[in-house]
């Protein structure tokens, strides 16, 4: 096995088990623990595990969402591609809920030029991008706002995501895992998205290749709620293969 190959299933590993030793790891891929101490070290500079005393390694996860100007510029490009691509799966008569965030005002900007289509969105730089759109109608739900985001959330956002039924809802995680599904550090925010889940016939997840595999506090939805996975051609095959499994189309740009 190639060191690049076992230092990605030592990552799958720990993920899976959530805390894994140097002895442990070594045993599993037959290798000298000095060897697993240097994989671990160079995983560790990626920021994908975290040591701790004792030799254990314990799964970094997605404790904390980053505000939305430190997301914006994380990934971008991934973000741009995954976003052209996500927008093609629109089509022109499509009801369709884009989700707050850094991936999915990406899609917007890939919809100005469309016809005929209804966006509803809990996200006003999302509703901001498509002000223009002459061939977009553009509903918001309303909420609260979040200044740091221009995000709306709380009661008035899931009652009106409660009333209305879409083709399509796009959806955006810090988390995403081929055991555990979609999952979030912030709990106010689980009742929108599953709103917007319960809401749309095909439910498509947008999220670059750094969120694969990351596990948070709180469920949002398991794997089988998913049809979709849009990500960025930088996620390994060994890192897709369990969703494909699962019966998730996977689409890779």
């Amino acid at each position: 096995m190639l060191p690049a190959e076992r230092k990605l299933r030592i990552v799958e590993f720990v993920k899976e088990k959530r805390v894994g030793t140097v002895a442990e790891l070594a045993k599993e891929f037959q290798v000298h623990e000095a060897t697993i101490r240097r994989d671990l070290a160079e995983i560790e500079q990626e920021g994908l595990l975290r040591r701790t005393h004792g030799g254990v390694v314990v799964d970094r996860g997605a404790n904390i969402e980053p505000s939305f100007s430190e997301r914006a510029g994380d990934q971008l490009e991934q973000k741009k591609r995954i976003g052209k691509k996500a927008a093609e799966l629109v089509e022109d008569g499509d009801h369709i809920i884009l989700d707050s965030g850094t991936t999915t005002l990406h899609i917007a900007q890939n919809l100005i030029n469309r016809s005929n289509l209804t966006v509803v969105t809990n996200d006003m730089n999302v509703a901001a991008e498509l002000r223009d759109a002459s061939g977009v109608t553009v509903i918001v739900t309303g909420g609260q706002l979040y200044r740091s985001s221009y995000m709306l959330n709380g009661m008035f956002t899931d009652h009106v995501l409660g009333s209305l039924h879409v083709q399509k809802a796009f959806i955006g995680t810090p988390a995403i895992h081929p055991k555990f599904g979609l999952t979030h550090p912030e709990a106010q925010l689980i009742p929108a998205k599953q709103g917007m889940i319960r809401a749309a016939q095909a439910i498509i997840v947008v999220a670059d290749d750094t969120k694969i595999g990351k596990v948070s506090l709180h469920n949002v939805a398991p794997l089988h709620a998913i049809h979709t996975f849009v990500t960025g051609a930088e996620a390994s095959e060994l890192q897709l293969k369990p969703f494909r499994e699962s019966g998730v189309d996977v689409i890779t740009v």
